[in-house]
């Protein structure tokens, strides 16, 4: 069974009509009336296939074809529809509405599912107005608490909880009902696929992280006046340890990646050597123990560096997500959808956070990525393909009436 390709698009272009930016992107930052618009045209849309239509406590929005054993946990499909400040057209809002076009099509061809099918629609997933990001999946799966979520508050001074009461998009369906299984499709965000010339991306897992905050530490001191040998120079050392642990990651860690993504130079001036430093690292690797033995080398390299340089290093660890593993079966699913559609594809693991990270601690997930060009993302010029979009839309439909079928037959 197949989409339909050139509704599953215009839906696309009429949501990025929605808080269109003028290079061809989008701005919908959540809970604004902008992203608030963006949902209601979505149940306008919910409405013509006759779906329900509920939230939660946190604003997420859930619209439900029903089943014919509507007592089970539901099979559910989701993503968001809020964006970066200027981002792109299919960032999250690609995932809603092939959502949407699955429903749609089971509607069409008027198939009985065995499992209710819902369609999700994740609060705050970029995090761009309320930090941090994921926040309506992590409430729902219990990872965030729900009361310190909605005293957050942006940078206005406006809470979470005040805005989802001036947008009427609080309500009572449960946090933490049981899902049957969750799929998630969205654009790769990255060069892979297309690079590989490959139209499906199969999502095994989410690659592990771990941020470190550091201070290098020398002794400030007049740029000319100090000779080369007698300085406690923080730049030169914290260069140097850059690149050093560049090389690491090259040599020993191939699949492993490192960024350096903040630096703040205390008293900062063109004619002082600086005495301190304080940066970040980003780590990340697909397996936790090969992330783990990053992070020690890491270490090792910084305490080595520090003591060459006669300076001082501290080293706190500020976060730590643990790879992330999806369900075969669903996996497999998705593999099989692939291949019968006559699809070329590639096992592939996430390198972006995505709701499906949360969902899978709360119950069996996988992810179906499509390219997006030169691997642009979170930029108004992201952009995919009607092919791409129905590709991805195709083995959503697939995968998921390959799950709910083979529970009909087992239930007949």
């Amino acid at each position: 069974m197949k989409i339909n390709s050139q509704r599953l698009w215009k839906s696309l272009m009429d949501m990025a009509k929605i808080g269109a930016t003028e290079k061809g992107g989008n701005t919908r930052l959540a809970l604004t009336d902008l992203d608030v618009q963006g949902r209601q045209l979505l149940i306008q849309w919910a409405n013509e296939i006759g779906l329900s239509v509920r939230y939660d406590a946190i604003g997420n929005l859930f619209l439900r074809k029903s089943g014919i054993a509507d007592f089970a946990a539901p099979v559910v499909m989701g993503s968001h529809l809020d964006t970066q400040p200027k981002g792109g057209r299919f960032d999250g809002i690609y995932g809603v509405l092939a959502g949407l076009e699955v429903l749609r099509s089971l509607h069409d061809h008027q198939v009985q599912n065995y499992y209710p099918i819902e369609l999700a629609v994740w609060m705050n997933e970029e995090g761009a107005r309320f930090t941090p990001a994921m926040m309506g999946s992590a409430v729902f799966t219990g990872i965030f608490d729900l009361q310190q979520v909605l005293e957050t508050t942006d940078k206005s001074g406006l809470s979470v909880q005040s805005e989802l009461n001036r947008t009427q998009q609080q309500g009572d369906l449960e946090l933490g009902r049981k899902f049957t299984a969750y799929y998630e499709a969205h654009i790769e965000q990255g060069p892979v696929l297309e690079q590989q010339q490959n139209q499906i991306g199969v999502v095994t897992g989410g690659q592990g992280i771990l941020w470190l905050d550091v201070q290098t530490t020398g002794k400030a001191a007049h740029a000319g006046t100090t000779p080369m040998k007698m300085r406690k120079d923080s730049m030169v050392g914290t260069a140097k340890m850059i690149v050093a642990l560049e090389k690491m990651v090259w040599e020993k860690f191939p699949d492993g990646l490192i960024t350096f993504g903040e630096m703040s130079i205390a008293n900062s001036s063109r004619n002082t050597i600086p005495a301190q430093i304080k940066w970040t690292i980003d780590l990340r690797h697909p397996n936790d123990q090969k992330l783990l033995a990053m992070k020690e080398q890491t270490h090792e390299i910084l305490v080595f560096f520090a003591k060459q340089n006669d300076l001082s290093v501290d080293i706190v660890e500020h976060w730590h997500s643990p790879a992330t593993y999806f369900d075969s079966v669903l996996i497999n699913t998705v593999r099989e959808s692939v291949q019968e559609l006559g699809l070329s594809h590639q096992d592939i693991v996430s390198g972006a956070g995505h709701d499906a990270i949360n969902l899978a601690k709360h119950c069996p997930t996988t992810m179906i990525f499509i390219p997006c060009e030169g691997g642009l993302s979170h930029n108004e010029a992201e952009n995919i393909t009607t092919e791409q979009a129905q590709h991805g839309a195709d083995v959503l439909l697939n995968a998921i009436l390959k799950f709910d079928q083979q529970r009909l037959a087992e239930a007949s």
